[in-house]
Formats: C-alpha cells, structure tokens, sequence
C-alpha cells in the first residue's frame, strides 16, 4: 500500500524532559545503542553514523541523550521521500512516534518533496500511524519476495533427531 502526507497530523505532545529534534552526528552512538531491531531504519544510509549525519532524521531525545523514537526518510526519490519510524518497545502508544514524523514530513515538504508511506495491507501497526499522521491510501499493490526467508526458521524440538 503506498500512503502519502494528505491531512494535518493528529496532536502529539512530549513529555516535558523529552525534545524532538533533528539528529546531528554527535547522535551516532545513541542510534546505535538502539540495539539489532532498529538496524533497518539505518541500513539505506549505510548504518547509524551515515543516518545521524544525513540530516534528514528526527529523533524525540531525553535530556539524557536517549532515543526514544526516531522517523527518517528510508528511500528518496526525486519527488517523494519514504518515511519510517522506529519507536523504543517500552515507550510505543505515546505518539513519540507521531511527533518525530510530523516533524520529518514538515522538512520533506519544505525540501519541495511529497512524504510517502508504504507498507503492507495486513501491517495494522504500521498503518495506524501512517493514518494519525495525516498519511492516505493513494495505491495499493502486490508485493513479491524472493530469496531467503526474512526471518529464519526457528529449531524445532524435533530437530537432532528425536
């Protein structure tokens, strides 16, 4: 499903101690710290230095330098930007999430480009937010996958034989 930014974003507030702001380089090891299930959101920047220092990532950062949500453009093409956002698991359902992307799209529309979202029609976490954030259906679309398995197979009990 491609999504694009159509509608104003719902509210998002922050907790007072909290900033959302664009990352700076100085940013790198706190997108690390993030830990292996945010890699994708830095991967198509070359990992966490080549996202922090793109500008073109928005992070809601405690006073102490913690991430706790960032939004970034994931693809850019010529007229649209592909937003992802990443939130920390102890801190989802409080529109970190939401301000960070608000944040983001309101720079990719300064930078003359379109905000778009894509994601799977069954994916409802992800389009939940697309929505709050004032993204629309414009497209829907099969998508393929080849090759290996996205997430490897888990051993089975029976496995070593039983």
């Amino acid at each position: 499903m491609v999504w694009t930014l159509q509608a104003r974003p719902q509210p998002a507030t922050v907790p007072h101690a909290v900033t959302v702001r664009r990352l700076e380089p100085a940013d790198t090891g706190a997108l690390d710290a993030l830990g292996p299930d945010s890699s994708w959101l830095s991967a198509s920047w070359g990992g966490p230095l080549g996202l922090a220092a793109s500008g073109h990532a928005w992070a809601a950062v405690t006073r102490a330098g913690r991430i706790l949500a960032v939004a970034c453009t994931y693809f850019r093409g010529t007229g649209h930007e592909d937003v992802a956002v990443y939130t920390v698991p102890d801190r989802r359902r409080l529109r970190l999430g939401l301000s960070c992307v608000t944040a983001l799209c309101a720079d990719v529309v300064a930078r003359g480009r379109t905000p778009a979202w894509n994601c799977s029609l069954h994916n409802r976490a992800s389009r939940l937010p697309a929505w709050h954030a004032g993204f629309r259906l414009v497209r829907e679309y099969v998508h393929h996958a080849v090759g290996s398995p996205v997430r490897p197979a888990r051993p089975s009990a029976l496995a070593g034989g039983a």
